[in-house]
């Protein structure tokens, strides 16, 4: 035991001046803070909504208008699928949220099912588990020659879940984009999404972001239509688009449905400046490039609009094949506005419209109340552990004591190095930790008590106590570190925050118990050489 190897004791010392060092940024200003050099840590230990105030949206998705769109599709693909047989129709549209046509000859009606059920994608099924199928569509059609193609049960939900999912997502990632730090994003119900903005003092900001879809469409112009023929339902192909900027002198325009290239396809976009003017560039993967350099090369001389939102927000003319997959967004921007437009384009567009129907600003007071709170139980446990330990086990005790302040110390270092967010679920995991850090002790000194009564040398009975506790430490560290993994994987919000510093905080005591200790007893003995353990 007491051949403890030099570079063992460096590192020891190096891995808690670390920590120290790590730490140290939280009580300092944070002006202060980025004036130090780089090689010192900078991160800070955040605050949660709970303990810093922020605001905390509550958002609907609109998950009619996504079915509604879903609906609009097959319209033109039931158009696309009944011409390519040369089956004659009429009163092709959405009615009674499903989509209806009358056959022109209802002797046709088996070929124009065949043609039809082609459309249908199998979709996940909840009731059947993993790997269970079945089928988006549900397709009719009578003896009279009236089809009707409907979303079934399965494809409703199928979608609404997909939505949600991908509606969380894009949250998380603009909320992200705009530097707001462990946000907390949770779904709730079917169709609900629950944000948390620790700090967030103007709810504004987040509602305004969040509440865009950020829907990105590149259309042709047909310049052969006019609107009114397009609103009389003599141009099936086309639709009247409103343009965002009537003052350029064009209130709206006539475009092709047909989507040519989709926001979808984006990789980066970023705020730049062209001729002086704040525009936005765009780049796409190799997908949306090559049709992007396909569209271009076919449509030189024609115009080309850019569709944000369900609004032309430019319509440029191409004037030369664009294969490089990149281009530029102009318009009326400022640099807020062109930032902002760069934000929501990197971070993906929503499925569908959100609508804020809670709104709540938690003031900083409440935070106060629960920090202090939180501190009291700190200090309390702190108090209570160090009482104990010294009163049973004296100078071991205070060994363990000190073992228990850098146990503490390298937990929130790591928590500062992370920039975690700390919550009251979160002190509550410090809390406990403070308790399980003595634990292992406890084992050993136990251990060390039995070496000695069974009459082993001071030094074999403090080398026993460490080796024969061991198996005993790991064990029960590993499987409180296991509880706290499988909390911080299903877990969500406060609950992620209490295994997070109670999994750290597990890592920190297994070494502070197993090196910290066992190398403040080490060098203790080879200075005082005690003819007794003093247990």
């Amino acid at each position: 035991m007491l051949n403890q190897p030099r570079w063992k004791l460096w590192l020891v010392v190096l891995v808690c001046l670390s920590g120290l060092l790590a730490v140290l940024p939280n009580f300092v200003a944070r002006d202060t803070v980025e004036t130090w050099p780089d090689w010192i840590p900078k991160p800070r230990i955040n605050l949660g909504l709970d303990l810093q105030g922020g605001a905390q949206l509550l958002l609907e998705v609109d998950v009619d208008s996504l079915f509604r769109e879903r609906l609009d599709a097959l319209v033109n693909e039931a158009r696309a699928a009944l011409r390519a047989e040369r089956i004659g129709y009429r009163d092709l549209g959405v009615q009674g949220g499903a989509v209806r046509l009358t056959l022109t000859d209802p002797t046709t009606r088996d070929v124009a099912l065949t043609a039809l059920r082609k459309l249908d994608t199998p979709v996940q099924s909840a009731a059947l588990g993993f790997g269970g199928t079945v089928s988006e569509l549900e397709i009719a059609a009578d003896s009279a020659g009236q089809v009707t193609i409907r979303l079934t049960d399965a494809g409703l939900e199928a979608r609404r879940s997909a939505a949600l999912a991908q509606a969380l997502e894009v949250v998380r990632r603009r909320i992200d984009e705009l530097g707001t730090r462990e946000a907390s994003v949770q779904r709730q119900g079917q169709d609900r999404i629950l944000i948390q903005v620790p700090g967030e003092r103007n709810p504004e900001n987040v509602k305004s972001l969040l509440g865009k879809t950020a829907r990105l469409t590149f259309h042709m112009v047909d310049l052969d239509a006019s609107p009114d023929e397009v609103r009389a339902g003599r141009v099936p192909g086309s639709m009247v688009v409103e343009a965002a900027d009537p003052s350029d002198g064009m209130q709206e325009y006539v475009l092709r449905r047909r989507i040519e290239v989709s926001g979808e396809d984006l990789v980066d976009a970023q705020p730049t400046f062209q001729d002086g003017q704040p525009v936005v560039s765009f780049r796409f993967d190799a997908s949306g490039a090559r049709k992007f350099g396909k569209v271009t090369t076919e449509n030189v001389g024609q115009l080309f609009a850019i569709v944000l939102d369900g609004k032309v927000i430019s319509a440029p003319r191409i004037r030369e094949p664009i294969t490089q997959g990149s281009g530029i967004i102009s318009g009326n921007f400022t640099v807020e506005s062109a930032n902002e437009l760069a934000v929501l384009l990197r971070a993906g567009a929503l499925p569908a419209p959100m609508t804020v129907i809670e709104e709540r600003s938690v003031g900083p007071d409440l935070g106060a109340d629960s920090i202090r709170a939180g501190a009291i139980a700190s200090v309390v446990a702190v108090v209570l552990v160090v009482v104990f330990m010294i009163v049973y086990y004296g100078l071991f005790g205070v060994f363990a004591c000190l073992a228990l302040g850098i146990n503490v110390t390298l937990l929130f270092g790591i928590l500062s190095a992370l920039g975690a967010t700390l919550t009251l679920p979160g002190i509550a995991g410090i809390v406990l930790t403070i308790g399980m850090a003595v634990d292992s002790n406890v084992l050993i000194f136990e251990r060390m008590r039995e070496e000695v009564r069974a009459g082993r040398s001071p030094l074999a009975a403090l080398d026993a106590g460490f080796s024969q506790a061991m198996s005993a430490i790991v064990d029960a560290n590993v499987t409180t570190l296991i509880a706290g993994l499988v909390l911080f994987e299903f877990g969500t919000g406060p609950v992620k925050g209490f295994a997070v510093t109670l999994s750290i905080g597990v890592v920190t005591t297994m070494f502070t118990a197993i090196t910290v200790t066992r190398l403040i007893i080490a060098i203790w003995y080879r200075r005082a050489r005690p003819a007794a353990v003093p247990l």
